[in-house]
């Protein structure tokens, strides 16, 4: 009994050293990319948010009216790996699920002060004016640390179920020093809240709620939707983000006065032109024969136009026509 004693403890000392072994050489270990990060403290960056959303790059069902296409404000955030605003293929929290649907950023600017608060983990919060119209520019500034390198933000796409454009944890430091300079193509994310398909599509919640999807040419696969376009490849990027690094003489400078790259100013010349190709109803009913007694006459049909090509899209096809007939109920 003395032996078998014996032996559980040595065996428990042995697991134990194990186990603190283990777990200090875990807590050495970097917690994501950001902790390698060895460039200076602090880098300030001008972020210019353009958007592309033109009616010659997305025809089909452009909003024009009530509200006409257009962009919310941007929020955003500095950040290290221990917080994500959202991410690609998961769930949308409850701040992020009322920015995409209704544009109201109060429970998403509570989460993200939370996060801040309880793990550190949030570095700067930036927001930037909305854009009245699909096409211009909004600019605003922030502040990346060492420990806090990374950048997310969300913009809503207005009007939309619950569609927006953004970054999830982009880094902008590569080992020893800051990026001078990036720029992004943006497409549209479903926020899997709200199932409709159309810009203009009513309020119909998604439940149960589902992951943040990307929204592409061909997904989701339903030619109601407003982004589906079955013969591109890929759909134009529907907005664009730059940041530029700030050197310390222009710190506290207002932006239009920045070197702004040139290309920022190129938004409606370098714009793709995406076909729409018209689309028609199914066919009426045919209609009443219609002739002389005993002899042949015409019935027609009729369907009508859904939708306008665009672009050099394809053209309509005939909306009437007629085939011969007997006429019935003649005396």
């Amino acid at each position: 009994m003395e032996n078998l004693m014996f032996v559980y403890g040595s065996c428990k000392v042995i697991w134990t050293s194990l186990l603190v072994t283990i777990l200090g050489y875990a807590s050495s270990l970097p917690v994501g990319d950001d902790s390698i990060c060895t460039a200076e403290e602090l880098a300030k960056y001008s972020i210019i948010f353009t958007g592309k959303w033109s009616q010659t790059a997305f025809p089909k069902q452009y909003p024009l009216y009530r509200p006409p296409a257009q962009w919310s404000s941007m929020l955003g955030v500095t950040h290290s790996s221990d917080y994500s605003m959202w991410k690609k293929n998961e769930y949308a929290s409850n701040g992020v699920r009322d920015f995409a649907e209704k544009g109201e950023a109060w429970a998403l600017m509570k989460e993200i002060e939370e996060a801040g608060e309880k793990i550190q983990s949030v570095h700067g919060i930036f927001s930037a004016p909305a854009i009245s119209s699909g096409t211009g520019q909004t600019s605003t500034e922030l502040e990346a640390h060492s420990r806090h390198p990374l950048v997310s933000f969300v913009v809503r796409i207005v009007p939309s179920p619950d569609w927006f454009v953004g970054i999830d944890s982009l880094n902008l430091c590569e080992g020893d020093h800051w990026m001078e300079e990036v720029t992004v193509n943006l497409y549209p994310y479903d926020a899997g809240t709200d199932s409709g398909f159309t810009f203009s599509s009513p309020n119909f919640a998604t439940i149960p709620q589902d992951t943040v999807t990307e929204i592409t040419c061909s997904s989701p696969s339903h030619p109601a939707n407003s982004f589906y376009y079955p013969k591109l490849k890929i759909l134009p990027p529907i907005a664009q983000v730059t940041m530029v690094k700030l050197k310390k003489s222009q710190l506290g400078l207002p932006l239009p006065y920045l070197n702004l790259p040139p290309k920022s100013n190129e938004i409606i010349d370098t714009v793709s032109e995406t076909p729409l190709d018209c689309e028609v109803s199914q066919w009426s009913s045919w209609g009443l024969c219609r002739g002389p007694c005993r002899k042949t006459g015409t019935k027609i049909r009729t369907r009508f136009v859904l939708l306008q090509p665009a672009n050099n899209g394809m053209p309509c096809p005939l909306l009437d026509e007629e085939t011969p007939c007997e006429p019935e109920n003649c005396i």
